[in-house]
Formats: structure tokens, sequence, C-alpha cells
């Protein structure tokens, strides 16, 4: 059966504003986060990536909101999305995030913005200098350039790209017996700085070596799984956490290059990130919320004007389109959009972006209904997602809150 789109205003009614992002949940598109307290108490302004991406920022983010350390949000553009904003480089010339001004000091790198909160707010279990975390913070990085050496750079011969897997796996095996000598699933005996700092980039690695090598460190390796399930139990880190299909086509340019192996099931797993199903990735594995396509029509609708305006098709008949997608996904029937809308509504598919705009599985949910929707009209795909920079995903096009 198909039936008629529902229009802006019958999709609105139908729509999930997010609950108090100033005091509830850790959530992308807060500006200030209080926790009960008063503005008068903030001493904290983080200048963070306004594409809610960059891994270094979301150490910063994360540590904060576990904290519950009352504070300011500006959002800078990440080069790569956008040109940097001019009044971000009079404060920070080098124009490096994040940065953090506390009690009127500026502070930059990451590391030393955690130590500086440190003293002032006491650490998040044990603290940066710990004799229990500087080895793990050693151990992150030891897995940070095995990555770096199997995904960055191109290899010569089968020979030298096994050297890189093997090399990877051989430090993973390292973590592995880190997380298995404690109690629990972190990286010590409670949650706290330690998983923090391995936080952004092993979610990287996750969803890139997936995509990129056919490896599933999630999958293939026990310990790590527990770890995921227990972060993933966090409501902080379900606010930060990306999805597979946003960290590996922003990874490219941020590196400088992600090189795939051309393996079977490396190009089994391309498919399943970029053409669906999006439920069968191995990304998350918490309840989806009930608000998950509630959640992706308010994101939408708040920024359809210009979600229709950077598209590279006509406006009225992708606005038809997009209205034909959203009604599939909160009805499940069948509404078939302007012929030759396709490459459009994949142009919109392709380009959602997790944290920036929804919550994972709201982006899910509507890649899902985006895709079955052009399905109906045709095969067509929108412009391919450029590797040298991400201008296509300007956050200031949607910056409003």
């Amino acid at each position: 059966m198909t039936v008629t789109p529902l229009s802006w205003p019958e999709l609105e009614a139908l729509a999930t504003a997010p609950t108090d992002t100033t005091h509830g949940p850790t959530n992308a598109q807060s500006c200030i986060r209080l926790f009960g307290h008063t503005e008068s108490d903030v001493q904290v302004t983080l200048y963070r990536d306004n594409h809610a991406w960059c891994p270094y920022c979301q150490k910063i983010w994360l540590w904060l909101e576990e904290k519950e350390i009352p504070y300011r949000i500006e959002k800078v553009t990440m080069f790569c999305y956008g040109e940097k904003e001019r009044w971000y480089k009079r404060i920070v010339p080098s124009g490096m995030l994040p940065a953090v001004e506390l009690n009127g000091r500026l502070i930059t790198e990451s590391d030393d913005i955690l130590i500086a909160l440190e003293q002032v707010f006491d650490p998040l279990s044990f603290g940066m200098k710990d004799r229990k975390v500087i080895p793990l913070r050693q151990l992150e990085r030891l897995l940070f350039r095995a990555w770096c050496s199997w995904l960055c750079y191109p290899t010569q011969s089968v020979q030298e790209e096994q050297r890189n897997r093997e090399q990877f796996v051989r430090v993973v095996a390292k973590v592995e017996e880190t997380l298995a000598a404690t109690p629990g699933p972190y990286f010590l005996e409670e949650f706290g700085t330690a998983d923090v700092i391995f936080t952004p980039y092993v979610e990287r690695m996750n969803a890139s070596l997936y995509y990129y090598k056919g490896y599933s460190l999630r999958e293939e390796n026990p310990r790590f799984s527990d770890w995921f399930d227990a972060m993933e139990s966090r409501l902080t880190y379900r606010g930060t956490q990306s999805d597979f299909h946003t960290h590996v086509h922003d990874l490219p340019p941020q590196m400088g290059g992600c090189y795939e192996n051309g393996e079977p099931q490396a190009k089994i797993n391309q498919t399943r990130v970029d053409q669906g199903p999006w439920s069968e990735l191995p990304d998350i594995t918490y309840p989806e919320p009930e608000t998950s396509r509630t959640e992706a029509i308010h994101r939408v609708a708040k920024h359809r004007s210009n979600i229709i305006e950077v598209n590279p098709a006509e406006n009225e008949p992708f606005d038809t389109a997009l209205r034909c997608a959203l009604t599939y996904m909160v009805t499940g029937e069948s509404c078939i959009p302007p012929t030759g809308s396709d490459a459009s509504l994949r142009y919109l598919r392709d380009r959602i972006s997790v944290p920036r705009d929804m919550s994972i599985y709201a982006a899910k949910r509507l890649r899902e209904a985006l895709e079955e929707t052009a399905a109906l009209v045709g095969d067509s795909q929108g412009p391919p997602i450029p590797v040298r920079h991400r201008r296509d995903q300007d956050p200031t096009n949607f910056a409003k809150p």
C-alpha cells in the first residue's frame, strides 16, 4: 500500500525534541551544561569542534560530562569541514582544538587540559599522572601507532599488509591482557581517566578497520567487546559516540588517507556501512530508544530549509521526497517519491553526521528510511563523498541547537 506523504506540520507533531540539554543527558547540541548548578558556578569554557567529531575534543567533553563540571561550549569549525572562524584564530592563533578556558586561563593540548582540570576539580578516579595510569597512556599511544601503520599508509605487497595487520593484532593482545587483569570491564578497578583516554581512537579503530580492512575489533576481541558494552551503558558516552558511517568517511581527510586491503570481507563490510542494513553493524549493542524515529524527525524538521538548500536536487521535488521518507519511517507505509529523487535521497543518506545531527539509532532509522524510499524509484547515487576534505558537511549550515 502506498500513502500520501505527511505534511511538515503533521511530521512536526510527531517529533520528539531532546530532553533538557542544559541539565539532562549528554547531547551534542548543548551550548551550556550545568548539571543542576547555576551559570554563576561555571568556571570552564570548552572550545570544541562544531562537527562533534574531533577525537581530542571528545576526550575532554567526556571527562567534563562524567565529572558533571558546569561548563560552556563554544563551537568551532574544523578546517576539514569549512573555514576556521576568525574570532577563534584571535584566541588560539594555531586554530588548534580543543581548547579550554579555565578561570580565565587558556589551555590547549588535550592531555594538558586534563591535567589542569584535575588540579582544580580532582581526578576522575585515578589521575593522568598516577602510576597506574601512565603505563596505560603509553599503551594507548602504542595501539594508536599500530593502527595508523596499518590503516593510513599504502602497502607495496601482500606481505607488508600482513605484517602491519600482525603488528596491530599483537598490540591488541596486550590490551586484551590488560583488560583481563582487572575485576571489571574497564582498564582499572573502576571507570576513570584511562577509559576516557582510550575512548576516542578505539571508537575510530573499531569503525575504520571494519570498513577498510575487514577486521572487527569489537567482535574478535572479547575483552574489548566487554569494554565497549560497559562504555555504552554510560549515557555520557552515548551522547558523544559517533557511528561507523561518519567515522569511515571523516577519517581519510583527517588522517591523510585510509587504505583498504581489498579483501572480500572488507568489501562486504563497506557495502553494509554505505548501503545497509545498518541495524546489523557491530557498532552498538544497547537497546534502541523508543524515541529514535521521532528524534530523527525533530532534527530533520528543525533544519529542513538548509537540508533542502544544500542538496543538489531541485528544492520542491526533494522536499516531497524527504517527506515521503519520513512518512515511511514513522508509519511503515511505502510513500513513492517523485521520479528522479533517488540520488537526492541518497545524498542525504550519506551525509547524516553522528552525533552532530542526531544519535546513532536515530541516524540508523533515517538512513534506512531514505534508502528504502529511494529504492522505490531507482538506484542512482548522489555525488561521491570527498576524501580530501568534508566541505560537503559544513556544520555551520546546521549549527542551530
